[in-house]
């Protein structure tokens, strides 16, 4: 996967140098699987499929990156944007990361072993998404109402149930969900109220019995200086991750939204309880 990754990166890199449009988002998907960029090919089209079914992107056109044919999306996210900041408990806007990216990162909880996915603060639940085209057992949780009718649509339009649910994740009883070996994705950055969150999953995950030894928690960072205060550690979540006893399993860096137009992608850590 490490190869993909890097793959990836120069792939976003080189579009965004020479991208010309004015949307407000856009994104590519490889058109096919390739010997430089090797996916399941029924995988890729689900992710396709997940794209064109999905309202928030208004165009999507060819185009040749660095020898690799690939679809262009470009949406606009304003609508979904205003709507999902006027929840008081809601940790972040919604900025989603890219649907490629979403499905590396689904990808690597389900080698790691993880057979359920619990995306916090879905969106448009593509990571929930991927995780059921990759066979695990996706669960979406968004306390925005239009964003959970946005997930809704697409469940139906794609024929892929990743399970969406209107709830604000600080009061939702996880133990509901019979959960076994889950990977938690948690949607926020340090120091922009994902740490409320991610400290409200940690104490939940701790109050169901014998589920923390079996659970990990992935993190969504940043290596901006502008957006972190203070220690840079791990996207900005070394304290949080110290304080709870967690060991970090791996980091993967993705293109998301509020990257595209600069030189670092999004670190990604996997976390699981020591």
């Amino acid at each position: 996967m490490k190869e993909l990754l890097e793959e990836l990166v120069l792939l976003k890199q080189d579009f965004v140098k020479n991208y010309s449009g004015s949307a407000h988002i856009q994104e590519f998907i490889p058109s096919k699987s390739s010997d430089r960029f090797s996916i399941d090919p029924q995988h890729l089209l689900a992710l396709h499929r997940f794209a064109k079914k999905n309202p928030i992107y208004f165009n999507s056109y060819e185009k040749e990156i660095l020898g690799i044919n690939c679809i262009v999306y470009e949406g606009d996210i304003n609508e979904y944007w205003l709507n999902s900041i006027k929840h008081g408990s809601s940790c972040q806007p919604f900025y989603p990361t890219w649907i490629i990216s979403a499905y590396f990162m689904a990808s690597l909880a389900k080698k790691l072993g993880y057979t359920e996915l619990i995306d916090i603060g879905s969106g448009d639940g593509r990571i929930a998404f991927c995780g059921n085209i990759l066979g695990m057992t996706s669960h979406s949780i968004e306390i925005d109402d239009m964003l959970v009718e946005l997930q809704n649509k697409i469940c139906k339009s794609t024929n892929q149930n990743f399970n969406p649910r209107c709830e604000d994740a600080l009061e939702f009883d996880y133990s509901s969900l019979k959960l076994e070996k889950p990977a938690f994705f948690i949607g926020g950055l340090p120091q922009m109220g994902g740490d409320i969150l991610a400290t409200s999953i940690i104490e939940k995950i701790n109050s169901i019995q014998n589920l923390k030894e079996n659970t990990g928690i992935v993190f969504a960072g940043t290596h901006s200086k502008r957006q972190l205060s203070g220690n840079l550690e791990n996207g900005g979540w070394s304290n949080l991750i110290e304080k709870h006893n967690l060991d970090v399993i791996d980091t993967i860096s993705l293109p998301t939204v509020w990257t595209f137009d600069q030189k670092v992608e999004t670190p990604y850590i996997f976390t699981k309880f020591n």
